[in-house]
């Protein structure tokens, strides 16, 4: 997980689409580590002492990894841990921090638009269930991604997109919070779940699946068995699956040489990147982007 952020110019063509993103980015807060970080501009930057007011804009928070505290207004102070959701709304005085002793790893989206304003009105959200938990989901680590990828290449017309994929997630974080109200994960489901997401969220690293068993406090054996039983792989196919659809994706999209690419997602050398790379797919690294380069080159 690379510390990431950006804060994003809007148009007006931007904001008649009803939603539009403000900010975005991703940290892994480490312990003892000053919170926030003073990187960011000064309508954003406060101090727990003092709090924030956010004028005009709502933001989701999700944290991963670690715990802390939370504190707003109309919720007082609630413990935060992995898994948490912060909703922060508009004019509403808030703070948090993590702990010292853990740290935490955080993501976040900011958004403003009467699209937004209009799920507060039908009170989908509140600002007095401004921190809930859902779980270390997946689902809701890759629509964050997604959106981060996007913020990164700012492409013609990307406002409108991402703005669909903050929709997505506030109707995906409204669903699991419905869920979990009614229903508690198993011992399994919850180790599958975060063993899934603790995949995504380092398969271009060098961490194994032996380590990531033993973030979850469990044997790998045990792991692989029930991991495999749930999804119908092994968790180092489920991590060789997730690299291949990087690799897809980055072919098709950048112009980074071949062992570049390789490199960036931890493979112990090009032949081996390439040799699994058509084992998984049909065809060289070389001849996959020849093949999109194909499709999407303009008819003479």
């Amino acid at each position: 997980m690379d510390n990431y952020y950006k804060y994003l110019p809007v148009s007006e063509a931007d904001e008649s689409w009803g939603l539009c993103v403000l900010s975005a980015g991703c940290s892994m807060v480490n312990k003892d580590e000053e919170y926030p970080a003073k990187v960011h501009p000064r309508h954003h930057y406060f101090n727990w002492d003092e709090g924030r007011i956010l004028h005009d804009e709502y933001q989701i928070i999700y944290i991963t990894r670690g715990e802390g505290l939370f504190e707003s207004k109309r919720t007082g102070i609630v413990p935060v841990r992995e898994g948490t959701v912060l909703l922060l709304f508009p004019n509403e005085w808030h703070r948090f921090r993590p702990d010292k002793d853990t740290g935490w790893n955080e993501y976040w989206v900011g958004f403003h638009g009467v699209i937004a304003d209009n799920l507060i009105r039908a009170d989908f959200f509140h600002p007095r269930e401004a921190a809930f938990a859902i779980g270390v989901r997946e689902e809701i680590l890759q629509s964050i991604l997604e959106i981060l990828e996007q913020t990164k290449k700012e492409e013609s017309g990307y406002q409108p997109r991402i703005a669909g994929g903050v929709l997505h997630l506030l109707g995906k974080i409204h669903s699991l919070r419905k869920q979990h109200y009614f229903r508690e994960e198993t011992h399994m489901e919850m180790v599958v779940n975060k063993g899934r997401f603790l995949i995504r969220e380092s398969f271009d690293s060098d961490l194994s699946i032996e380590e990531i068993a033993a973030k979850l406090n469990v044997g790998y054996s045990w792991f692989r068995k029930v991991f495999s039983k749930y999804t119908g792989m092994s968790p180092g196919q489920y991590m060789i699956q997730l690299k291949i659809d990087r690799a897809r994706q980055l072919l098709s999209q950048t112009e980074k040489p071949i062992k570049e690419i390789s490199f960036e997602l931890n493979f112990s050398s090009v032949y081996y990147f390439s040799t699994l790379f058509k084992k998984k797919t049909g065809m060289s690294p070389e001849g996959y982007r020849k093949e999109v380069l194909s499709l999407v080159r303009p008819f003479k």
